[in-house]
């Protein structure tokens, strides 16, 4: 498998591209602010084709260039239906009176360096929580994982020979943490129950690739991340492998 992967714009949001091998279609995961050329660079060094982009969820800094990477190679763009209103109001504009409206815009503004429009690709597909995306020859199992937002989902893949499982756990689990639950669309209970159904029970050798920050793996997350062992102290021992 070949995953390569860079730290996207101004909040080092991970953007992956995913191939079964050099020279084979591929999918993008999370392509945040400043990833088009990076993705591209990619694309050719690796000679591959992308036929999806994959979302973990609807903040900004996750979809920033969702629009324009799904533009340029003519491929749809995969997100859970709770997420969905963020491609095109990643802020929560619709909501909101006019002043508010207002003062969002000149934030984002400001974060942005400019006001920036965004967009539904195209064409978008709505995610489903245990359904298996069969795309560019991998198989990507979908767990619906609210708390950081509605919509937050992994993507995870069984082991295949040396290959062990992995997980792109976007802002679900992080190296030593979890994802903030005070943003928009955060839940803190809801996301210790998505710990506890979603990631307790994976296997120790899963390798996480999350949204922000550096690669590690659901064994050491278990024994050293606060957040787990906290859900782990209510929730039985599951029983693992074979």
């Amino acid at each position: 498998m070949l995953v390569a992967g860079f730290p996207a714009g101004p909040w080092a949001t991970n953007c992956f591209v995913v191939a079964t091998a050099a020279g084979a279609e591929c999918v993008v995961i999370d392509p945040g602010k400043d990833s088009g050329a990076p993705i591209d660079d990619l694309v050719r060094e690796h000679r591959l084709q992308p036929v999806a982009v994959i979302l973990t969820h609807g903040h900004i800094d996750h979809m920033f260039s969702v629009q324009p990477v799904c533009a340029s190679h003519r491929v749809p763009a995969y997100i859970h239906p709770a997420d969905r209103s963020r491609l095109a109001d990643p802020m929560g504009f619709a909501g909101r009176g006019a002043a508010d409206r207002r003062d969002a815009a000149d934030a984002m503004a400001a974060m942005l360096g400019g006001h920036h429009q965004f967009v539904e690709p195209d064409e978008v597909r709505e995610l489903a929580d245990g359904e298996v995306l069969q795309l560019a020859g991998l198989q990507l199992k979908v767990s619906h994982a609210p708390g950081h937002t509605e919509g937050s989902v992994v993507y995870g893949t069984q082991q295949a020979g040396d290959v062990p499982p992995l997980l792109f756990s976007g802002d679900v689990l992080f190296e030593g943490s979890i994802g903030r639950t005070d943003l928009p669309g955060g839940d803190h209970q809801a996301m210790l129950a998505s710990l506890a159904r979603v990631i307790l029970p994976l296997p120790d050798q899963t390798v996480v690739l999350p949204g922000h920050g550096a690669t590690t793996s659901i064994g050491r997350e278990r024994t050293a991340n606060p957040y787990l062992q906290h859900v782990a102290a209510d929730v039985p021992p599951v029983r693992r492998g074979l």
